[in-house]
């Protein structure tokens, strides 16, 4: 049953006649998307335009240094990176029509790293998660571009904690839903930093794990493209109406 009704009136020939209008007892989802390292909005816009179908409200955005602002990307850092995602989740909840407490936010490699983050400073109900980097959580203030890629390379192919990682330790206190996504050919993000996310997610109400079959780390191939974003789609929509059920 609606929880908004209005008691209205309309004239007919001289004549008045109640009515009750009711509104939708709930406010509408809302999902960010936070882009890769050397990506762009662009990239989110097909299937941020398919899940508002469902009924949601996304948003999509250029990490600083990104897009437009191309030529200074050599000065950020992941604090900056940070910075960005939680001024864009705060931009998406305070939109009227969008229920703060179901929000989803996907993001893809580094802005998957971004997302893990996010989560500790900011309520999160759905956490998507496509081939999710991580980074030592050392030289946090340093310019990503000038993080040594061998250091990064050998921190990714070892299995990891959140012990050792702060983006797996806001994993391991996340406790809603989980979609992780895993390219087969991906030469940035090896599978032991995937199982190292999985595995951090100790607390979550749910978690599912795809292989994307034949995929690259950018899905640079159109079948594969369509695969996410329909599991994608599957998943957000699986996920939203659950929570209208229970909310």
């Amino acid at each position: 049953m609606s929880d908004a009704r209005k008691p209205v009136a309309i004239t007919v020939d001289g004549k008045q006649l109640d009515g009750t209008l009711l509104s939708p007892a709930k406010l509408i989802p809302g999902v960010l998307f936070i882009h890769g390292w050397g990506g762009s909005q662009e990239q989110d816009l097909v299937r941020a335009d398919e899940i508002a179908q469902l009924g949601c409200i996304c948003f999509t955005f250029d990490l600083r240094g990104h897009a437009r602002d191309d030529g200074e990307r050599e000065s950020v850092t992941r604090s900056d990176g940070l910075a960005d995602a939680l001024a864009a989740y705060d931009f998406l909840a305070a939109q009227k029509e969008v229920d703060p407490s179901a929000i989803a936010v996907v993001g893809t490699s580094y802005g998957g790293y971004l997302a893990a983050l996010l989560t500790v400073q900011r309520p999160v109900s759905w956490l998507a998660l496509r081939v999710p980097a991580l980074y030592p959580d050392e030289h946090w203030e340093i310019p990503k571009a000038l993080l040594p890629r061998d250091e990064i390379v050998r921190y990714r192919s070892h299995f990891r904690t959140g012990y050792q990682d702060k983006a797996l330790a806001a994993c391991e206190t996340f406790g809603g839903d989980v979609l992780i996504v895993e390219s087969q050919h991906d030469d940035y993000v090896p599978h032991p930093a995937i199982s190292s996310f999985i595995s951090a997610f100790q607390r979550s109400n749910s978690l599912s794990y795809r292989i994307l079959k034949g995929a690259d780390h950018a899905l640079r191939d159109e079948a594969c493209r369509k695969a996410y974003n329909d599991l994608l789609l599957t998943w957000i929509e699986e996920m939203v109406r659950g929570g209208r059920r229970t909310r």
